[in-house]
């Protein structure tokens, strides 16, 4: 092989590479836990509420290190962000609720109606709402049936009868009819706020984050996993988006206004501190004449902004300097709120000339080096409607200025752009500038020399690049229809619980050791240089997701299963066919040489299709399928360059220029599937039968009976409940499954002593009753984690002071919506009709194609069909959520892998020896038995360990692999060659039959 020193020196730095970025996360995981351990030492046990306590000790222990070189010249700070973050399913995250406005979305649906009924029934909900649990919207229609007693209808064109609704109801409808058009078209709000809030979150770089309505409350449940920076999550979720273009007045148009109130104000406080000027002068003691020196250092303050109220606060640009701007005046952080104080007096209302009538002040983002905010004048009006607005953007990207700035780029669709050409023609004609306004903030002011045409414009402004891809993301994403407050925020612990965490890593880990030892005992010595390369493979595949700032979830988990199962195939595949190249008497080197030459093909085409699988998914999934598919693309290539180079170059070096004797076998496995010729095509229409029996009665099950969707797919109730103690999530896991009888989503809040408990149960009915009952399950389950003698009316008081038991609950919707799972199936459609195409030109004949898309539906549906007949007497929970879908994905990837590895060496050998009657298909089925048996046994150790091993909430996912990787290596020797086989026979009788 040529190139082996620069195989050497890719290898090599890509190691220390990987083994860099992974340091981070050794360094972060060392300091959590010597934070722990310095919280326990100095909070015994024995103290009240000691959970809590530690926990803040931990928070100040790192807290006190965020700055502080830690690592390699890295502060905490830097280290906690370069580490490999875990999703919620494995560490936890952020939990956030939010609050859409449905005052917002009323006010938008009446189109700002100023009737008087109207907005006293918003501000009586206001009201309400602060001492209710009902939603907002029943609070309204209460209120506005109480105050218009018959007399205002909702129908009435001063109220919702408007071009927004008027194909809802007609004028003059009865309450009731406008009622329920109002509540779906508030329904549809919240629904495109979630939509809006989930796309944003897609683009934020978070893997598999969790989004759910809770009700119909206008709540949006928001849990992100592995986010380091809370406050930019804060304003990714909270920014409305609301985008905004207003030519602007100029600083020389305001300075008289400014003036004007400036001494309005100046006469005002005047007058105010000569009605308090008169003192006492007769106290005479100390203490009282300390008391008038202050006084009198307070007047002396006092006496300057006497002189200038307004300019004491605020500065202006120099009149004298010639120059225009948009900037109208400027003050610090902390005096913005007296300016805007000032700004809305009564005297400043009064003073303001026609010149800028309907003006509105606007400030820009405040200056981090100098902690100055600038003030604009913007050119309202009357109807505060904005001449170009972000519903006009058709696209948004970040990108950079010339001077190598931060900037977003835009584009606007055709009224965008006529309306665009108008604003910036009018802003050139009269000297002005332009606002870009972004949520009430000034982004930048620029100034238009002449109309421009084409609608494209750039944002600019102090930006940084995390900012620029954000706002560049929520203008692509969407306004929200309302403002989104944040009414909760908490950090939640992992789903999976940190003992099944643990369980599965070291099942992981022993079944890791089995594969190894395995190969050793298979292949001997050159079983340890496959080894060291699968070492080497995981080791790059962390390394690499690292680098790329990558969150490690459970289905990524399966990703790099399914890839250590192709890197094992690869060596397993090379191994084989130099057994083959040794057997007809070639050299040692000749065999590895030819060996590694002819397994190229098989590796190559299997990876790619898999591959390109992966491609599909990653680009037009979401949540764990993009998870999933990040991790199998990044193992396939870690996987062929291990497999490939790093394997062939230790063995070439093992053998050397001495050509040292190196046997692919042990005394055990020397003879193993040797010379072993199996008839599988003779077995065909048996197993067409077979495989037909069970797709039918897995579909009959599926159809009738169904699937045990879980809360991802169905939704659930959630209840918040504090113990007096640290609790283990797992346990109560089990105790809760058992009296629920399903599965129960149990993870840990802030500390070890508060749990968030959701389930299913009676999900789809309603009611006190039902409520009741969940909540009697509940105290049954916990009872013996709660203190001595807490009663059941103890644990499901509602009083907002208590200290144990449940603290809130509410209903949530699915984690997985219907766009999501369409989204989904059309990725997995997507991504089989590309595998098609890849095979049909690979291999010259579309047989090929089917078979191996065949065999694929057969073995998704094979999988669904067991877990539908089975769920319902399994000693395991088999409910479908996030984690089953990586499942099913891992299943296609095996089954494809596995098809395209024996499709190549049927190719191979019928190309060379021709079909006779099926002889040589057979012959080639049986030729790849020994590789088959031998990758499929390898991948099912890993299965089978962490199943036994791994806890009881990673059972029902791996028990869906391991059923796909039985029926995956079945398809591939009696379904997917079989139908190959058949389609090609009829093909060349069908043409026997013309000729003749």
């Amino acid at each position: 092989m040529q190139n082996k020193g620069l195989i050497k020196l890719f290898a090599f730095l890509f190691g220390i590479v990987s083994i860099y970025q992974l340091s981070f996360t050794f360094i972060t995981n060392k300091l959590e836990e010597e934070a722990k351990t310095v919280a326990q030492s100095r909070i015994p046990e024995t103290e009240d509420n000691y959970v809590a306590l530690r926990e803040e000790e931990e928070s100040k222990y790192l807290d006190s290190l965020k700055t502080q070189d830690v690592f390699l010249g890295f502060t905490l700070s830097d280290v906690q962000e370069r580490q490999l973050n875990k999703g919620l399913d494995l560490k936890g995250g952020i939990n956030v609720i939010l609050q859409i406005s449905v005052k917002d979305i009323l006010i938008g649906l009446s189109n700002k109606s100023t009737d008087k009924t109207f907005l006293d029934a918003l501000a009586a909900a206001d009201e309400a709402s602060k001492s209710s649990d009902e939603p907002y919207l029943d609070l309204f229609f209460k209120e506005f049936e109480k105050l218009s007693n018959g007399q205002v209808k909702l129908s009435s064109p001063q109220i919702f009868y408007n071009r927004l609704l008027d194909e809802e109801f007609n004028m003059g409808d009865d309450n009731a009819v406008v009622m329920s058009a109002i509540r779906k078209k508030v329904d549809e709000s919240i629904t495109s706020a979630f939509q809006v809030l989930r796309q944003r979150i897609d683009k934020f770089g978070v893997t598999q984050p969790n989004i759910q309505r809770l009700g119909t409350s206008g709540r949006i449940l928001v849990e992100l996993p592995g986010v380091q920076d809370v406050d930019r999550a804060k304003r990714l979720l909270q920014s409305t988006a609301q985008l905004e273009f207003w030519e602007t007045y100029m600083n020389t148009d305001v300075l008289n206004y400014f003036s004007q109130l400036n001494n309005e104000l100046k006469a005002k406080v005047e007058a105010e501190e000569k009605a308090h000027e008169e003192v006492d002068t007769t106290k005479t003691s100390g203490d009282e004449f300390e008391e008038l020196l202050a006084d009198s250092e307070t007047d002396s303050l006092n006496q300057a902004k006497a002189v200038n109220p307004l300019f004491e606060v605020m500065g202006v640009p120099n009149p004298n300097s010639g120059q225009k701007t948009a900037i109208v005046g400027y003050t610090t952080e902390k005096d913005v709120e007296k300016v805007n104080e000032y700004l809305n007096t009564i005297e400043a209302k009064r003073l303001l000339p026609a010149s800028l009538d309907n003006v509105k002040f606007v400030w820009d983002k405040v200056d981090e080096d100098t902690g100055v905010v600038n003030l604009y004048a913007i050119k309202g009006n009357r109807d505060n409607v904005p001449p170009v607005s972000g519903d006009v953007i058709v696209d948004a990207e970040d990108t950079f200025d010339q001077a190598g700035n931060p900037m977003v780029s835009i584009v606007m669709n055709g009224i965008g752009s006529r309306a665009w050409e108008s604003l910036t023609g009018k802003s050139a004609t009269n000297g002005t500038c332009i606002a870009i306004i972004l949520d009430n903030t000034v982004y930048s002011a620029p100034s238009a020399k002449q109309a421009i045409t084409g609608g494209r414009t750039t944002i600019t402004g102090q930006f940084t690049i995390e900012e620029t891809k954000d706002l560049a993301n929520v203008l692509r994403a969407g306004k929200l229809p309302a403002k989104a407050d944040i009414i909760q925020f908490e950090t939640v612990g992992p789903t999976l619980g940190q003992e099944a965490i643990d369980s599965g890593f070291m099942s992981f880990m022993i079944a890791m050791v089995l594969v190894l030892i395995w190969m050793m005992i298979y292949y001997g010595k050159a079983g340890i240089f496959s080894n060291i390369a699968l070492v080497f493979n995981i080791l790059l595949i962390f390394g690499a997701l690292a680098s790329i700032g990558a969150v490690l979830t459970l289905p990524g988990i399966a990703g790099i299963v399914l890839t250590i199962g192709m890197a094992v195939d690869a060596n397993v595949i090379i191994y084989e066919r130099i057994k083959e190249e040794m057997a007809v008497g070639k050299t040692i080197t000749e065999a590895i040489k030819d060996g590694f030459s002819n397994a190229l093909s098989s590796i190559l085409d299997a990876n790619i299709t898999t591959g390109l699988t992966a491609i599909i998914l990653l680009i037009f999934g979401t949540g764990p399928i993009q998870g999933f598919a990040t991790t199998l693309l990044i193992g396939i290539l870690t996987s062929l360059f291990t497999a490939i180079f790093i394997t062939r170059v230790m063995i070439e070096g093992y053998i050397g220029e001495n050509k040292r004797r190196l046997d692919f076998y042990t005394g055990a496995t020397k003879n193993l599937f040797k010379n072993i010729n199996v008839d599988f095509l003779s077995k065909r229409k048996i197993a067409y039968v077979v495989s037909g029996v069970l797709i039918l009665a897995g579909l009959a099950s599926l159809f009738t009976k169904g699937l045990d969707q879980g809360v991802d797919f169905v939704g659930g109730r959630t209840y918040q409940i504090r113990f007096d103690k640290e609790v283990s999530s797992s346990e109560i896991s089990k105790d809760l499954e058992g009296v629920f009888n399903s599965n129960v989503q149990v993870k840990t809040v802030g500390n070890n002593s508060e749990i968030k408990v959701t389930t299913k149960y009676k999900v789809d009915e309603e009611g006190q009753e039902v409520d009741t009952e969940i909540e009697g399950l509940l105290y049954s389950g916990l009872e013996k984690y709660l203190p001595e003698g807490f009663s059941k009316s103890d644990f499901v008081d509602s009083s907002s002071d208590k200290k144990y038991g449940i603290l809130h609950s509410i209903k949530v919707g699915p984690t997985i919506a219907d766009d999501i799972q369409k989204s989904a199936l059309w990725a997995v459609l997507g991504s089989l009709a590309v595998v098609f195409l890849y095979i049909l030109l690979r291999f010259r004949k579309w047989q090929y194609s089917l078979g191996a898309v065949v065999a694929v539906f057969h073995d998704v549906l094979l999988v669904l069909g067991v877990f539908s007949v089975t769920y319902s007497f399994m000693p395991f929970s088999m409910e479908i959520d996030q984690a089953f879908i990586a499942a099913i994905l891992t299943v296609i990837g095996y089954s494809l892998n596995d098809t395209v590895i024996v499709f190549d060496r049927v190719r191979e050998i019928t190309n060379e020896r021709g079909w006779k009657g099926g002889e040589n298909v057979n012959q080639a089925l049986s030729s790849t038995l020994g590789r088959t048996l031998n990758t499929s046994l390898t991948t099912l150790v890993v299965m089978i360990s962490i199943f036994i091993f791994g806890g009881e909430s990673l059972r029902g996912f791996v028990f869906a692999m391991i059923v796909g990787v039985v029926v995956g290596t079945y398809s591939s020797l009696f379904i997917a060659t079989p139908i190959m086989y058949d389609t090609i026979e009829k093909k060349n009788a069908k043409t026997t039959t013309e000729e003749e």
